[in-house]
């Protein structure tokens, strides 16, 4: 009975060893991607002002979609339907905030959020675009952007 609940623990030990170190490894993986991305802003916003893009004053919508708020950023949409943006700053910006009567009078306080190499990752939508290619499509269009 003791060696059943020795394996038992033993069993134990290294399976949340295992669950450990399979979470170190996927944190250092995001990690690696979100270093990565930045990079890829960084050179965004650098071209962008190199080729006279000027940026927006940015506004986010509600999460129902009901209503849109303006913000206190300044940047690029990336996406025609003006979900995503890169600041000024060079962080990135998901475009969505809770409904607010305090955003509507004073303007939504947007956070920036981490970001991925493809966009729409992990998303339910099923929409994925590459980082990349969003960058390109923006410098491409110029200051014609829809």
């Amino acid at each position: 009975m003791a060696d059943k609940r020795t394996e038992q623990t033993e069993w134990t030990r290294r399976r949340r060893q295992a669950i450990a170190g399979h979470a170190a490894a996927l944190d250092a993986d995001r990690a690696a991607e979100a270093r990565e991305a930045h990079d890829l802003l960084a050179g965004f916003v650098r071209r962008a002002i190199e080729r006279g893009i000027p940026p927006h004053p940015l506004s986010a919508r509600a999460f129902d979609g009901r209503a849109t708020y303006r913000t206190h950023v300044r940047g690029w949409y990336l996406k025609s339907n003006r979900s995503v943006a890169v600041g000024e700053d060079g962080e990135y910006y998901v475009l969505t905030v809770p409904a607010s009567l305090r955003a509507r009078l004073t303007g939504a306080d947007l956070s920036p959020s981490t970001p991925r190499l493809i966009i729409g990752a992990g998303g339910g939508d099923g929409e994925t675009v590459p980082l990349a290619r969003l960058l390109d499509q923006r410098l491409d269009a110029g200051v014609s952007w829809p």
